[in-house]
């Protein structure tokens, strides 16, 4: 079996990204060399591990060499992660690539156009590698609903990645790129980052667009970064964040410099940040001794940074998993609508024997996987007549009271932790037959997105009774995503390297 956790010491994959980029505008090494060392660890590895759907070497490396060039030249790089390569997973549209969201629907799709991240990626000069596994069309905790197979945990390759963006955070934690771009729509950045020692992050809603970013639930969906390290993640969240006029969701802010406060958390601490932890999530049943145990040693960690731990109660928090298995699948009924075999995508029956309405049938039912059948039929049924308002409208009231609490919450704390997962990470096969228990497992994380606030997932370290990796969940009031880096960058200082 491939050796997914380590690479040899003069390799320029032990590295992390920030560390990469100084190199490469120093001229001491060459960003073709480093993209180059990301494609033959991918050609060595991925086969087993599955965390790529497609590769685009040439384009990547083509990339790389302008910015040398452009470095050779005296020329100012074109960003401060310029050289760098990311993994981009399979939601967001690339022109030069197909984009199939994990979905036989779209196999082999290449659309006319880059989505809003992906065109901020190419003209920061980073080296797109290439488009990452997932749950279809982002619907799923493990990456195991991917029409290609799942990916595996590079921790374990018996267990789950987490989802949906398994691949994006396994090809971190195997040393296949330095940098990331996920997407979070329950928890499917943070979840994956817990589950494989990587960062993840959500950002505040409305603050990277979402134009080519292919929908699964409009008002939840989020773009984040991903990296081994808190920084990486902050200096790729700051290519990522800024107001699109092709999204209508998008805020006209200016956020502060989240580099700059990861480097102020690893300088200066913690003093006087007040650290609120939620009754809800550690007294919720299913909580893991390992998981609980770590969380417990994180909040040590923090205080030793100068925190004050301070205790929260959020009495809606518990009903956020149902009132979001309502607003989702209902968003997703109708996001998922325009598939329909008849402007692009697959398409089955079409020989002149079958009415349209067949060919649709025909093309959703070979072209959908189960998980996706089962939250678009979830969501049509929450939005039909006479279930309406005792479902969808309730559900949204849940919602409201979900925000109020946070508001609440962050008059006496700066930020909120708890665990990022109640668990490590499960065997494959496990949970496929048992969605509840499945949608357990994003119980933490859910809330954030409901209220459209920021949030981080930072390794906290191993837990004792599995020996595999525990999240620490920081979540911070929306468009004070700073605060997730600096108080996640005096974290990680704290911590230390993972044992």
């Amino acid at each position: 079996m491939a050796n997914f956790l380590n690479v040899p010491e003069d390799s320029l994959l032990q590295h992390d990204a920030a560390t990469l980029a100084e190199k490469i505008h120093a001229g001491e090494i060459t960003a073709e060399a480093v993209t180059q060392a990301c494609l033959d660890r991918i050609a060595e590895i991925d086969g087993e591990l599955n965390a790529f759907l497609h590769v685009n070497a040439e384009a990547a490396l083509e990339t790389a060499r302008q910015v040398d060039a452009d470095i050779a030249a005296g020329k100012e790089p074109a960003s401060p992660l310029a050289g760098v390569p990311v993994a981009l997973k399979d939601v967001f549209v690339t022109k030069d690539a197909p984009t199939t969201c994990a979905s036989k629907m779209l196999e082999n799709y290449v659309p006319q156009y880059d989505a809003t991240v992906t065109r901020k990626l190419r003209e920061a000069g980073i080296p797109i590698l290439g488009k990452t596994n997932l749950d279809e069309f982002a619907m799923g905790s493990s990456t195991e609903n991917s029409a290609f197979g799942p990916t595996l945990n590079p921790w374990d390759t018996e267990r789950i990645p987490g989802g949906s963006g398994g691949g994006s955070a396994a090809a971190l934690a195997a040393y296949e790129a330095p940098l990331a771009i996920g997407t979070d729509t329950g928890g499917s950045i943070r979840q994956p980052a817990a589950l494989t020692a990587t960062v993840g992050v959500k950002p505040t809603y409305g603050t990277v667009s979402r134009y080519g970013m292919v929908a699964c639930a409009s008002s939840l969906d989020q773009g984040g970064p991903c990296g081994r390290t808190v920084l990486d993640a902050a200096m790729l969240h700051n290519i990522m964040v800024g107001q699109d006029d092709k999204d209508s969701t998008s805020l006209d802010v200016e956020l502060e410099d989240m580099a700059a406060a990861a480097r102020d958390g690893l300088e200066n601490g913690l003093k006087g940040v007040r650290v609120g932890v939620v009754k809800e999530f550690t007294e919720a049943e299913g909580l893991q001794d390992g998981v609980n145990e770590a969380f417990q040693n994180a909040l040590t960690l923090l205080e030793e940074q100068g925190a004050e731990i301070v205790d929260i109660t959020c009495p809606s928090f518990p009903y956020a998993l149902a009132a979001y298995y309502l607003i989702m699948p209902s968003e997703v009924s109708s996001n998922l609508a325009r598939f329909d075999a008849m402007r692009y995508g697959l398409r089955v029956g079409d020989d002149g024997t079958h009415s349209a309405d067949d060919v649709m049938g025909l093309s959703r039912a070979a072209g959908f996987g189960k998980e996706v059948k089962r939250r678009i039929i979830i969501g049509t049924y929450a939005l039909s007549a006479g279930y309406y308002d005792a479902y969808y409208t309730q559900a949204q009231r849940v919602r409201s009271l979900i925000v109020d609490d946070l508001k609440a919450a962050f008059e006496k704390a700066d930020v909120l932790v708890s665990p990022t997962t109640p668990q490590t990470a499960f065997k494959l096969g496990e949970k496929v037959d048992d969605p509840v228990a499945m949608y357990l497992f994003d119980l933490y994380t859910l809330p954030v997105n409901m209220a459209g606030n920021c949030g981080m997932s930072v390794p906290a370290g191993l837990a004792s009774d599995t020996k595999l990796p525990v999240g620490l969940q920081i979540v911070a009031p929306s468009l004070q995503d700073a605060r997730l880096y600096k108080v996640g960058a005096a974290f990680e200082k704290a911590r230390g390297p993972l044992k």
